[in-house]
């Protein structure tokens, strides 16, 4: 066999590197015609058992049901795993149908690595739980060994940022109880003898990561699965999914057809991996993925290898994971190999390696462990994956079609994520809500006019791939699809300096920079497949500046608009926030049943409210402002009778606001509308002491507090153009929001900026809104306030009509929690050293670690660090006011704990004087 250093030699000599060109076959295989499965593998039973039963198998593997009550489409890991949870919460009938063999398609030839550490605490969690049912619950409930081996991981830090982000890591397992610790060079040499430290800063080990062998764990799986009850038919490829219409006009899910018959189900679970979007093309549902290339290689016996820990070499984007006395070797390269042509005939197969663009990772590999240059390559392993824009799964129900789930785009992390992901899929279905926070996961995240453009999927998840390893840093930003959603004001701001921020395919102003203008250019797929790499370029420089985890260079100028706004005025273009109308004869209801708080006020009334699901779980939070019935639609309200409301939410809960609302409605069966109107309407801000003044030239309008009070609203004219202002704050000042028909946003933004010159107001982005708003205590959702967080304990009780006698969604689980006391409590804290936070770090109460940061930020007014996160007493009783003040509390940031004040109120203004205009 060759060794990987005559590979890597064989591959300069023979031939210059090269990238295949986007938008067709990028490299022919070997066959000229498709993949191939003349490998020799790791898992040669799973491999040898499958071809024997696939070709003796001519039909179904058992006959099919006439109904069932859950249909899992494919069989491997994540099919596996839902499946045996929802036997587990006792769902009877469930069927997964499997159209060649049980992990047939990626699963059966994927590493099987299990790392414990994530920066998410929500993936530690999933994590944990799917190494819990590898390594013990299936072999308890089977007596099968799922090969879960348990031989630790090892990180490696190759620079001091990369070693940085591991401290984050061990900060973060100490809330979760994961056992870690960082290694200096000579205590990595001692634990891995063969590997090579000279150019390592440190290492990250875990004692407790491991392997697991995909054929045992889905064995495992339908064993247990099936002695529940449930049922797994093979060789039954899924043909098409059949669809009906309810009285309300909803689409929902009513059969699998198969060519060996029809299922009647209400429940469909797209768990199909690379064929997931044929699957959800059946159906008419979008899913945003993409098939590639992903290669390892398999080699020889090594001397010494024996027991040894995995191994992540980041920096040099390679895996090592230990096969027995080998390793197999592989990584993620900035070329990858796109599959254009997803065959459904594919099944245990493998394409052949394409040494061009492995050959990077052989490089990384042979400086880590150098023993690999003279080590024989045994197999090469190259099959698809699927990959999703955001590096994250497909989960949740569609919201094209009521009854169908995904649970896929699993980015070569299925086996690892499977068992934490099975279990909250399971929860979706049963229970209509995951027990976890899952919306990093939920295909709602993704707004309706990305999840089928080709080249936003494209261009973001190539970046995905190629970023799969690098350092993630607070305040990173997409280069790939981008400039998809822009506002009026986009060319305006841009020539002022704005550096802007990608959320949801919006261009959002992110802050200023007074050093000229930094457009975001296109893709460059970083100089891949014929591409051009940009090189240095004013947006490019600016982004690279933010990969720290200590201040950046631009701090100042975010001080600056936060300093501005607390002392003047500024403008925050908000154009990107959700923007809809609910009208109907029955919209006075849904208001009711939807909303926490008690919207039912007179027209021209504003408030802040949340939506919940049925745990309790905040879904959204959100303001509702009460409109005036109207004749006449314009472009700032709908024509309607009877009660009608405008609803304003910030733009990454979007499409998930819009999702939850209109999911609610079919289910109440409420005779409502719900229009969007967010590409229609602009959003202008202006905050501070000033901004009442400034407004009072630009509004036709009396702006005092008699005439316009606080959470109120009204239709006045802006520089001669209609608009709706609306008095609030998101940073706590005095201050309006604009809501503006598109062609007059840039009328109306040119004579504020007119008007305000002379008492100081400046453009301001969402870094200073972040900084201004975690100051005041307002919440952010999905950072600290998520669907497992009810509002008792975020403290925003007061958003919750508990005592009113109208049933909302989420009012029981509210009431319970409210009688048995909160287990878990949302508390500020400030650190007087100026130190950087960004969230994940371990809150300490009296020497005990009791939460973790969801946010933080550094507040500019009070020149301090603050933080925000749920803390638990350890006794597992109630958190009590008690219990929150008599602690002493630590923040622990990369290993090391700083003294901390816990905070019941804002540090800043908690009288909440400044929005009432009182200064």
């Amino acid at each position: 066999m060759a060794s990987l250093s005559r590979a890597l030699r064989g591959v300069a000599a023979t031939r210059p590197r090269r990238s295949p060109a986007p938008g067709r076959a990028l490299r022919p295989l070997a066959s000229g015609a498709g993949p191939t499965s003349e490998k020799s593998v790791p898992y040669q039973r799973t491999l040898k058992e499958a071809r024997d039963a696939s070709a003796a198998a001519r039909g179904p593997s058992r006959p099919l049901p006439s109904t069932a009550s859950v249909v899992v489409i494919g069989g491997g890991s994540l099919g596996c795993q839902t499946l045996y949870h929802l036997a587990k919460l006792g769902v009877s009938g469930a069927v997964l149908l499997e159209r060649e063999r049980l992990t047939s398609g990626t699963t059966w030839h994927t590493a099987g690595l299990l790392w414990q550490l994530r920066p998410s605490d929500v993936e530690v969690e999933l994590l944990a739980h799917t190494r819990r049912v590898v390594s013990r619950d299936l072999e308890e409930e089977t007596g099968l060994h799922t090969g879960w081996i348990q031989n630790g991981g090892l990180f490696i830090a190759s620079s001091r940022q990369r070693l940085d982000e591991y401290k984050r890591l061990m900060s973060l397992g100490k809330v979760y109880g994961i056992e870690s610790h960082v290694l200096s060079p000579g205590e990595t040499k001692a634990l891995y003898p063969l590997m090579n430290v000279e150019d390592l800063y440190g290492t990250l080990y875990v004692p407790h990561d491991g392997t697991m062998d995909p054929a045992g764990t889905c064995t495992s799986l339908v064993r247990a699965a099936t002695a529940r009850g449930a049922q797994v038919i093979e060789n039954c490829p899924v043909t098409g999914i059949r669809v009906r219409t309810d009285d309300f006009g909803v689409r929902r899910v009513a059969a699998v057809e198969t060519d060996f018959g029809c299922i009647r189900t209400p429940c469909v679970v797209n768990c199909a991996g690379v064929w997931a979007g044929a699957v959800g093309r059946m159906a008419g549902v979008r899913v945003p993925l993409v098939a590639m290339h992903h290669a390892y290689v398999v080699t020889e016996r090594i001397e010494g290898i024996q027991n040894m820990p995995n191994v992540r070499d980041h920096d040099a984007s390679v895996y090592l994971r230990l096969q027995g006395d080998a390793l197999s070797v592989g990584g993620y390269e900035t070329n990858p190999i796109f599959w254009e042509e997803v065959s459904d005939k594919f099944a245990f197969g493998l394409f052949d390696l394409d040494w061009d663009v492995f050959t990077q990772h052989i490089e990384g590999a042979v400086n880590r462990v150098p023993v690999l240059e003279k080590t024989g390559i045994k197999s090469t392993v190259c099959g698809p994956e699927s990959f999703t824009p955001d590096h994250k799964p497909l989960m949740g129900e569609a919201p094209e079609l009521r009854g169908f789930f995904l649970g896929c785009g699993f980015n070569s992390a299925g086996m690892m994520l499977g068992g934490g992901c099975g279990q909250q899929l399971a929860s979706w279905i049963v229970h209509g809500r995951p027990e976890k926070d899952m919306h990093s996961y939920d295909i709602r995240r993704f707004h309706h006019s990305l999840t089928d453009h080709g080249r936003w999927i494209r261009e973001r998840s190539h970046e995905a791939y190629a970023k799969n390893y690098s350092i993630v840093f607070p305040h990173d930003e997409p280069l790939a699809g981008r400039n998809m959603r822009t506002d009026p004001l986009h060319e305006e701001l841009l020539a002022r300096g704005c550096v802007f921020q990608e959320r949801h395919g919006w261009e959002r102003p992110g802050w200023f920079n007074a050093q000229g203008i930094a457009p975001v250019l296109p893709y460059d797929y970083c100089g891949a497949y014929g591409h051009r790499a940009h090189g240095d370029y004013a947006y490019g420089r600016l982004l690279g500046q933010e990969y720290t985890f200590s201040f950046p260079p631009h701090h100042d100028a975010i001080r600056e608009e936060c300093l501005a706004c607390r002392g003047a005025a500024a403008v925050f273009n908000m154009s990107y926030f959700g923007k809809f109308y609910l009208v109907g004869p029955d919209a006075r209801k849904a208001a009711d049943w939807l909303f926490s708080a008690d919207v039912s006020r007179p027209p021209g009334s504003t408030v802040y409210t949340c939506m919940l699901n049925h745990r309790g779980g905040t879904e959204g939070d959100l303001t509702v402002s009460r409109l005036a019935p109207g004749p006449q639609a314009s472009p700032l309200a709908p024509a309607f009778e009877g009660d009608g409301y405008y609803l304003a939410v910030g733009g990454a809960a979007a499409q998930h606001s819009w999702s939850h609302i209109s999911a609610a409605l079919q289910d109440r069966r409420l005779r409502c509308q719900l229009i969007d109107s967010s590409e229609d309407l602009g959003l202008l801000s202006v905050q501070g002491p000033a901004s009442r003044a400034i407004l009072q030239e630009v509004l036709e309008a009396d702006l005092s507090d008699e005439a316009f009070p606080f959470s109120t609203h009204k239709l006045v004219r802006a520089a001669g153009h209609l608009v709706r202002a609306v008095r609030l704050s998101f940073v706590g000042e005095l201050g309006w929001e604009l809501h503006t028909p598109r062609p007059s946003c840039l009328p109306v933004y040119q004579a504020l900026m007119t008007a305000g010159a002379k008492h100081g107001l400046v453009n301001a982005g969402y870094r200073a809104i972040d900084s201004l708003s975690i100051e005041k205590g307002y919440r952010h959702w999905h950072a600290d306030l998520r669907a497992d967080d009810s509002p008792l304990e975020a403290g925003l009780a007061f958003t919750c009509k508990l005592k009113s006698s109208i049933p909302f969604l989420g009012r029981e689980a509210l009431e319970k929690q409210q009688a048995e006391g909160l287990r878990r409590r949302l508390l500020g804290f400030t650190v007087d050293e100026k130190i950087p936070m960004f969230g994940l770090e371990a809150i300490w109460r009296n020497g005990q670690v009791v939460g973790h940061v969801r946010r933080a930020d550094f507040g500019f007014t009070i020149n301090k660090t603050l933080a925000y996160g749920y803390i638990r007493d350890p006794s597992g009783g109630p958190v009590s006011l008690d219990f929150v003040k008599s602690g002493d509390y630590a923040l622990e940031r990369m290993g090391v704990a700083y003294t901390a004040q816990a905070h019941l109120k804002s540090p800043f203004d908690p009288n909440n004087k400044r929005v009432k205009g009182i200064y």
